[in-house]
């Protein structure tokens, strides 16, 4: 069974993007900045065949009720990942989107309609994605982005070792937000989007995903479908108890029954991050 990088909105989706903007304006300047975005999206561990993912079956929320979740976007503008404030001037995300487009990525906090101004638009200084990472099915998919001030929003806190088994326990209720596809296959939303979805137990997760490493990754979704993160959302918040329990990064189509979300486990790498913020 072939694993999607899920929260990335792709990189064709992107460069699909660019094209049209720059194509709009034309010139030799917007010819050259296609062929770079496009370059960088190939180089994209999580590309064609494995792409991020948005928020499937969800609903708009408000980005005072969750101040914490961000977005990237390329230099242009693009947004292609969501990520969490953990610290004034630290995000984290799925290290997946930290190398999609490393060049000139920008943060964007406090905005809940991608085509207003409002909130900060921040400056990524500094990148630090786990050394061990190679794809998302492999794990390791974590990284934290620094950026170039602090922001006015309050942070999330992250999961720990210490905060015990419980936060992770199977049918908790977890919150999933972005801005990406709203469906598989579809386009990307303006407005942030919510969802529930409960946690799915290791057991049956490693019956889907062959790949499933519980020490590593956690899963959630209905057994029935129709809720879940998709293309746009990786690199994305799952909140359990007011706490960043995951990091979207893979899975098998978007909101499909019988294949949930893939997430990186924050609580096994709490100690790594926390040497970064």
């Amino acid at each position: 069974m072939r694993g999607h990088a899920r929260r990335v909105l792709g990189a064709v989706a992107v460069v699909a993007i660019a094209a049209a903007v720059l194509g709009h304006f034309g010139g030799a300047e917007a010819n050259q900045q296609a062929a770079a975005n496009q370059q960088a999206a190939a180089g994209q561990q999580a590309g064609a065949g494995q792409q991020g993912r948005q928020i499937v079956g969800g609903r708009r929320v408000a980005i005072a009720d969750h101040p914490y979740v961000v977005y990237l976007t390329t230099s242009q503008g693009h947004q292609f990942c969501g990520g969490t404030l953990v610290a004034p001037a630290k995000v984290v995300t799925a290290a997946h989107c930290a190398k999609a487009f490393p060049q000139g990525m920008r943060v964007v906090a406090g905005r809940e309609d991608k085509q207003s101004q409002a909130g900060a638009d921040a400056r990524v200084t500094k990148v630090w994605t786990h050394p061990r990472y190679q794809e998302v099915t492999t794990g390791d998919d974590v990284a934290v982005l620094t950026l170039d001030r602090a922001v006015p929003y309050q942070p999330l806190p992250i999961a720990t070792p210490a905060d015990g088994a419980d936060l992770y326990a199977a049918g908790a209720p977890a919150t999933i937000l972005g801005w990406g596809r709203v469906s598989e296959g579809g386009s990307p939303s303006r407005f942030l989007l919510g969802a529930q979805v409960p946690l799915t137990s290791d057991t049956d997760c490693a019956r889907v995903y062959g790949s499933f490493a519980a020490k590593s990754m956690v899963c959630a979704g209905l057994a029935q479908g129709g809720v879940d993160t998709c293309q746009g959302d990786s690199g994305g918040p799952l909140v359990v108890e007011g706490r960043l329990v995951g990091i979207a990064s893979w899975g098998e189509g978007c909101a499909q029954p019988g294949n949930p979300g893939v997430y990186t486990r924050v609580a096994a790498y709490a100690d790594l991050i926390a040497q970064h913020l």
